[in-house]
This record gives structure tokens, sequence and C-alpha cells, in this order.
């Protein structure tokens, strides 16, 4: 799959690679191709993982290659971690102009930290701005591959397609199962659609799955049929069995979001596997805020719209709260601004509700004298016990790590340590880029701006 770290150009690698594949006609043609939704192609941003299934003829055979396009901004990193569980392999793309940003080193780390094989690509190369020897140093340096390992390519041009599909089939690995065995697969993605229902989107690990077959999800215990199963191309392509290695789509028809949870494993009723599949991590809200409807009558369409969104975007993270001026709403935690933003967005774009968005903040711990030992929760002001029974209150800290050019190191240890960090460790990844970490604040919100200022907002923030 794609680690794609910057806004993509008019006519992005993905889309050239796809549109050389599937011969698309002239009047078919279109920017973006994989990026669907109207947000990403307006802010120039990937959102959404998009799985897409290609063959290829190299060398007189059939190659079947399953591949993700993942988003490379940070807000959306836990895309990334789910679509790493289902690889083999990645593709590092890095842009000739920009040279290797914080967010693809994050992204690395998460690729390295699963084994997976890299294959580094060096796009834009026709830009004008492009300074290609430079940013294969950066990436030799980062990886510690050989220059000659490095595929240089355009987009724009087609230059480097054909290397980048000839080296998918040498250097990433065949997937490896069990045919005979239990059906084992892990749901990596889920969409609603409200004519079918939940759309489940799987990767299959050992055996096979049929059409008709009686399907169990491991984590609710639940059973449904396989109405229909297929696998992913430009359009869904209804098949009659998925096996081993295989990615595809399941249709059960569905209708409670909720019952489907990406990360799950299916399997077989009749023959159920005993060993569900690991790898997915727990989602570690950055930034909290509550989201209310206008009208107080549509909390209950809020509600179901925030469930078929939280299907498409496991990140998110909500719960039902109160407040005496806006009424019942939920609590929402998000992985950043951007997080935030874009899910208004798309609660307004796709369910059409009008919400009211408080201010984003966190979540505190107190501790009464008459309790020490017991956790209240903090979310507002109104929350907090009478000061003459309160003991203690607790804020979150996180473990922070801020990718910077050397020249900004002052700057920015001045700025976190005015808010109250404390620094942990200096690293450097190469000799004009370092890697602060910190213990600071869960969440500040000018420090965030002041630190894009002080770095002249060439790098960013990344939270663990």
């Amino acid at each position: 799959f794609f680690f794609n770290p910057h806004p993509p150009t008019p006519d992005p690698l993905w889309s050239r690679g796809l549109g050389d594949v599937y011969k698309r006609q002239e009047r078919e043609k279109q920017d973006q191709l994989l990026d669907d939704m109207d947000l990403e192609r307006e802010r120039g941003i990937t959102i959404k993982s998009h799985a897409i299934q290609m063959e290829c003829q190299v060398d007189n055979e059939t190659y079947v290659l399953n591949l993700i396009d993942t988003p490379g901004h940070v807000d959306f990193s836990y895309e990334v971690s789910r679509s790493i569980a289902a690889c083999e392999g990645a593709l590092l793309v890095v842009d000739a102009s920009q040279s290797v940003q914080a967010q693809t080193i994050s992204n690395l780390f998460l690729a390295l930290e699963n084994d997976l094989q890299i294959i580094p690509i060096l796009n834009k190369i026709d830009l004008p701005s492009a300074n290609p020897e430079e940013v294969k140093d950066d990436i030799v340096n980062l990886l510690g591959c050989e220059r000659e390992e490095i595929i240089s390519t355009s987009a724009k041009t087609g230059e480097g397609i054909p290397q980048i599909i000839n080296s998918i089939i040498k250097n990433i690995p065949a997937p490896i199962g069990d045919n005979r065995a239990p059906l084992q697969a892990l749901i990596f993605d889920s969409v609603y659609n409200p004519f079918r229902g939940v759309e489940t989107y799987f990767r299959v690990f050992n055996g096979e799955i049929k059409k008709g077959d009686r399907i169990q999800f491991l984590a609710t215990k639940k059973n449904y049929y396989a109405d229909e199963i297929g696998t992913l191309k430009l359009e869904k392509e209804p098949k009659k069995i998925l096996s081993t290695g295989d990615v595809g789509y399941l249709i059960t028809g569905i209708k409670e979001a909720k019952e489907v949870k990406v990360g799950d494993t299916l399997t077989n009723t009749d023959m159920p596997t005993q060993n569900p599949i690991s790898g997915f991590e727990e989602v570690k809200p950055m930034v909290f805020a509550g989201i209310y409807p206008v009208d107080t009558d549509d909390y209950e369409d809020l509600r179901s719209s925030m469930e078929k969104l939280q299907l498409n975007d496991a990140s998110l993270v909500f719960e039902p709260e109160s407040s005496a001026a806006l009424g019942f709403g939920f609590r929402c935690g998000f992985l950043g601004m951007l997080h935030l933003e874009i899910i208004q967005e798309r609660l307004e774009r796709e369910f059409g509700m009008s919400v009211i968005t408080t201010v984003p903040n966190v979540s505190y711990q107190a501790y009464t004298k008459k309790n020490p030992g017991e956790i209240v929760p903090i979310n507002n002001p109104s929350d907090l016990p009478d000061i003459s029974f309160l003991d203690r209150v607790e804020e979150p800290y996180i473990k922070a790590s801020i990718i910077t050019k050397s020249d900004f190191v002052g700057s920015i240890m001045s700025l976190c340590i005015e808010k109250r960090g404390v620094i942990k460790n200096q690293n450097y990844l190469t000799p004009e880029r370092v890697e602060l970490t910190f213990d600071c604040l869960l969440y500040t919100s000018d420090a965030a701006d002041e630190g894009l200022g002080v770095d002249h907002g060439g790098r960013r923030i990344i939270k663990k």
C-alpha cells in the first residue's frame, strides 16, 4: 500500500497506475481516482484508505495485486495502522520537491515495526522545484538502502510506473496461508450502504469463504449468511469463492452499524477458528469536543449518523453527554484538529446533520478526600467537585515526538519547556533532521500553532 504523505498533484501516482492497468476510456478518466469523497477532492488530501485490486501481466505471467491507498496526514494515522495489519509490504512515496516529512517517518516506523518490506519511491521528479539527488540522500540516510533501490517516478508523465509494478512483484512476498484450514479473515474496513446495509472489507489469512456460507464475527459471536462476496476493483466484482491471500468485500444484510467492528476476525460458523487475528492498536484520541444537534429533536438521528460514520472511521470515539445550554449530545474523541473538522463536515454533507461543536478540550481526573481512590472524570467545569471536598486533580500527559530540522531545535525546546514539557531524548535521524522526545500536556492549542511558527510551518508534531 501507499504512504501518501503530501497533497497529491492533479494526477497522483496511484491514479496513473490504475488508469494504465485498467485502460480506462478517456471520458471515464479522472484525477485522484481513488479519492471518491468530495472533501478529499476539494482539499487535495486523502482522508480514507481505499482498497483496490489490480491484475498485471509480467513476463507472460498474470499477477494479482491487492493494494491500499492510505492517508499521509498524521491526524489519519489510524487508517495507516489498520492497513498495515493486512499487508505484506509498503511503497514509501516521497515528494522530490519537499523531501522526507515528519509524518512520512511516523508511518515508516509503523511499517518497520510490523516487518513489512519497504520499496522507496521518489515521486514528482518532473516538477521544476524538484531536488531528486538531494532527496535521494535523505531517503538513503533514513532507510539505509542503496540509491539504486529508489525508484524515480512522475505520476504526470507516467515515468517509472512499470518499474514500480516490477519491484512489487519481485520484492514483496506473496501471502502465505492454508486453504484447508478454518476460515480466518481480518476486517480492515467497512462502509454503510443505505440500500444493502454494512459492507465489510476483509483480507483472508487462512481458509476460504464461499457465497452462501454461514459466517461468524468473533467479537460479537453473531452469525450471518454471506449474501454476496467479491473483489474490490474500480467497481465491486461479485465472486463465488475467495481463498487465502484474497482481499474482498462481504454483504450480509446487517443494518446495525455497531454489529461490525474493524479489527474483528471473520470465521466459518460450522468450522470456526480458535485463533483471532491480532495486530490492531487501540485508538488513542488526542482532542476532545462535544457535538450537539442544532435541533434537540434530532438527537437520535445524530446518534444513528455517528454510529454509521464510526463504521467507516474507526478512529472516531464518542459517548453521550448533556449540557445545560445545548441539551443532549455526544462527547467525541479525535486524533487531531483536522480530524475534528473533517468529521463535522462529513456529518453535515453525508448525513444532513446540522451540528454545534464545542471548543476542543481534554478530560481531567479529580479525586475527593472522602474517596481518594475513586476517579471522578471531569469533562467540563460543572463536573468539578466542591473545592472543600477536592483532594487533587490530574491532567493527561503524553509522550510527544517532534521531528524538525536541526536549525529549529533551540526554538522548539524553549517552546515545549515553556509549556511545562520535559525533554526526554534528542536523536539525530540525519545530519539535518532531529527527533525530540518530550513528556508534555496532552493538548495545548496555542502550543501547536506556535510550534508551526517557530519551525516555519515545515514540520508537524507527532503525538504517541
